[in-house]
């Protein structure tokens, strides 16, 4: 898997932003990803170091509609939470260069 497919996107909520302080960063990841590819792939991108990382599996949400009708509410999908080494940070905003 390339490590730019392996993070999706950061998840922004008040519990994820509050975890910054504790320098842990919680990211949307591709399904298949495994710690070891969100390591790198966190290295590549933003440049820090993970010392640990989390993946937490997210179940669909679905809703019953009438007569056994199910809806989707929410896919399934898998979240990383990324513990850092200590006296670094991610910006969200600033991605590493990968051009060559």
């Amino acid at each position: 898997m390339q490590l730019t497919q392996v993070l999706i996107a950061p998840v922004v909520t008040e519990k994820s932003t509050d975890a910054h302080a504790q320098s842990k960063y919680t990211f949307r990841v591709h399904p298949g990803a495994t710690k070891i590819d969100i390591m790198n792939a966190v290295k590549a991108a933003y440049g820090a170091d993970a010392k640990a990382v989390n993946i937490i599996p997210v179940l669909k949400k679905i809703r019953l509609a009438g007569r056994g009708k199910v809806i989707t509410k929410r896919p399934a999908s898998k979240k990383a939470i990324v513990t850092l080494k200590p006296n670094q940070s991610i910006d969200f905003n600033k991605l590493k260069s990968t051009k060559k």
